[in-house]
This record gives structure tokens, sequence and C-alpha cells, in this order.
């Protein structure tokens, strides 16, 4: 399993599966690893394609320093991926707080960035939670009651079996990453960013408590030139566990696409 040193030295790792000429590259989001995508990339038929999946710090394989969870490291991080794996030019797929550093990551190389695919993206302007939900969110490391009640609110079709994989998931999160990076995330404030986007964009949304559709359409698709919507109704906040075949079905549609431009 490859792992590249960051701008800090904060080792990074990530995984590659397929060895096709077009690259995706899949960012996870908060209280996560790239094991959230696992369901999804079973799914995807891999011909033709280079799936690279990094665990952003403080989660999965990679390195937990006290510090550095800010959107703008995370995305240096993600670009630290990118260059390490020889992508030129590639697809960004990113889910929630992924969304955001893939909405960072296509504004600040749009030569690179062929095309982005946003699940349940946050905002680039961040998100106002409730203050009982921040209370939740932010003490939520190593507290798996804490998690099991916040899937429990994002998550809307999500099986026993799979509640337990995000759990084992989310449980190995560095505590330093849940409090740090949820501060990144529900600050945002990169909306101005947007301008420079250049790659086609789908923001796809669910039945999300937190993100629906309304939203979504307002704050990251109006924003991007060249976004469009595509509702999938039944999920909650993470279609690529709830509905995986679903969402690997609206991600290769747009590969396709994306392939005939």
């Amino acid at each position: 399993m490859p792992t590249v040193a960051s701008s800090d030295q904060t080792p990074i790792h990530y995984r590659v599966v397929g060895d096709g000429p077009r690259n995706v590259l899949f960012v996870h989001g908060w209280m996560m690893s790239g094991a959230v995508f696992n369901e999804l990339v079973e799914l995807l038929d891999t011909t033709g394609l280079r799936l690279v999946i990094p665990d952003l710090r403080g989660s999965g394989g990679s390195g937990s320093p006290a510090g550095g969870y800010t959107l703008e490291q995370h995305a240096r991080d993600v670009l630290a991926v990118a260059d390490h794996a020889g992508l030129k030019r590639f697809t960004v797929v990113g889910h929630s707080m992924g969304g955001q550093l893939a909405q960072w990551v296509a504004a600040q190389e749009p030569s690179r960035v062929e095309g982005l695919v946003l699940l349940n993206t946050v905002p680039a302007s961040g998100m106002q939670l409730p203050p009982d939900a921040v209370g939740l969110f932010r003490t939520s490391a190593n507290d798996k009651e804490k998690q099991k009640i916040i899937l429990g609110l994002a998550c809307k079709q999500l099986s026993p079996e799979a509640l337990e994989r995000l759990l084992t998931v989310a449980g190995a999160v560095a505590r330093g990453s849940i409090e740090g990076s949820f501060d990144a995330w529900t600050g945002g404030g990169f909306e101005a960013k947007l301008a420079s986007i250049t790659a086609p964009t789908l923001v796809v949304a669910t039945d999300d408590p937190f993100l629906p559709p309304a939203f979504l359409r307002e704050k990251v698709v109006g924003l991007i030139r060249n976004a469009r919507l595509a509702y999938l109704p039944g999920p909650g906040h993470y279609p690529q566990v709830e509905r995986p075949a679903e969402t690997a079905a609206l991600l290769t549609s747009f590969l396709t696409g994306q392939g005939r431009a």
C-alpha cells in the first residue's frame, strides 16, 4: 500500500484499484477513512479505470499528527497523493467533507481535474449546525454510542451490518481529526474559489436530513458553472454505503459521459 509524506511530513496512505488509463480520485469525509468507499468500489466496473483512494490524516493507515486538520492542509494531502500516484488528469469523487476538499482541489488545479462528482457534499461555505448537534459531533471521538447516534441521524437505509462496518472505521479515527476536521468543514469559507472550477460537475443529493436537495442546489450547484444535480431518493448521508449499486450506476454514467466528451 503506497504512502506519501505530505507538506508537513505526515504520512498519507492510499490504495490503488485497477490500472486503466482514466484516473478517479476518491476523497472521504469526516469520521471516516477511504474504507467508506469499499462497497461502491466492489460494484464499479473498473475496466479502463485506475481508482486512487487515500485515507485522510488521522484516519485509516495515515498518520495522526496533533494538528493540520484544516481544509487547506487536507487538500494539500490529497494533492500529494495525486502527485505521488502520477495523476496528471483525474476525476475527483468526494463525499461529505471530502466533497468540500474535491471542490478545493478542482478550483486549485483546474487544468488537472477533468470531472467532479460530489456525493452529499458539504458546501464550500461550510454548515451551521444546531448547538446540540455541534456538541454531539465534536465530542464523538472514540465514543461508539455517540457515533452510532450520529450515523442514525444521518442515514435512512443503513443495514445493521453496514452500520457495524462504519462504526469500526469511525472508532479508529483520531481525536485530532474528529475535532479539527469538524471545525474545518463546518467553518468552510472558500466559496470565492468556486469560480475557478471548470470541470463538469455532478452533485448527488439524497434524502439526507442535513443536506437536502434544495439546499445543495442553492449552495453548491448554483455556484459552480457546468454543475447539475442528480437526486437519488431513499438513502441518507451515505449513499455509497446505503445504496451502493445505484450510486455506482450514477458514477459510471458520469464517467461514460466524460469519456465521450
